[in-house]
């Protein structure tokens, strides 16, 4: 898999409030298939790809903003668990590449998932990102199954000073890449939220996947 985009992630400026990316610049990491996929067709299940979220699932947002906690100091986070689906994964910092995209997590450590960590940090007030494969040439990777969370599932993030920011569900989307909304995925927030991202949507064996699972989630508390 890897990682492109139409505008920069920018990093924030020094002494500027930390609220994921700034108004300015709205980051667009968008994933797409690189090798995602070949295990499909190599193993002839090309019948079973990953799970796709349902309509039933979409942003509800305009029934109302859940309340959210307070936000937590910023600390970078080490770990993703993802009960629902079974995930519990290491974290890795994610950069820019060269033309400004955001790197993806090592292809061969399909355990691992990625954050970037020029942004907000999970638990902090703003738009935290995390990405990781939803497969590999071998197989389902650590976000595999990320498109069947539901509304209300929770995100938990183990974070370096010890404590774990937990995160629900609001909202679980597939987005085309041609159509991706920016804004709405990695736009500035005021209270602490997550974006969790892989790559869905339809499948072509010249292209990949066609778009990405984005997992709407905000801070519902911490211990």
């Amino acid at each position: 898999m890897r990682w492109t985009s139409r505008a920069r992630p920018a990093r924030p400026a020094r002494g500027a409030p930390r609220r994921g990316v700034p108004d300015a610049a709205i980051a667009t990491v968008t994933v797409v298939a690189l090798v995602s996929g070949i295990w499909l067709v190599r193993s002839g299940t090309e019948g079973h790809p990953p799970p796709q979220p349902s309509a039933a699932q979409a942003d509800a947002r305009s029934e109302g903003e859940a309340p959210a906690a307070p936000p937590l100091p910023p600390s970078p986070p080490d770990r993703i668990r993802i009960p629902a689906i079974r995930v519990n994964a290491p974290l890795v910092g994610l950069g820019l590449t060269s033309s400004g995209s955001l790197e993806a997590p090592p292809p061969e450590r399909k355990d691992v998932a990625g954050w970037y960590e020029a942004g907000t940090k999970p638990g902090e007030t703003g738009t935290a990102v995390v990405a990781g494969h939803v497969d590999n040439a071998d197989g389902p990777a650590v976000f595999y199954n990320l498109g069947a969370l539901k509304r209300g599932n929770t995100v938990e993030m183990d974070r370096r000073d010890g404590s774990v920011a937990v995160f629900t569900v609001d909202a679980v989307e597939v987005y085309d890449s041609r159509n991706f909304p920016d804004e709405k995925v990695y736009g500035p927030a005021r209270r602490p939220e997550l974006r969790v991202i892989t790559c869905g949507g339809g499948y072509a064996k010249k292209t990949g996947y066609q778009g990405n699972v984005v997992v709407f989630a905000h801070l519902t508390g911490s211990r």
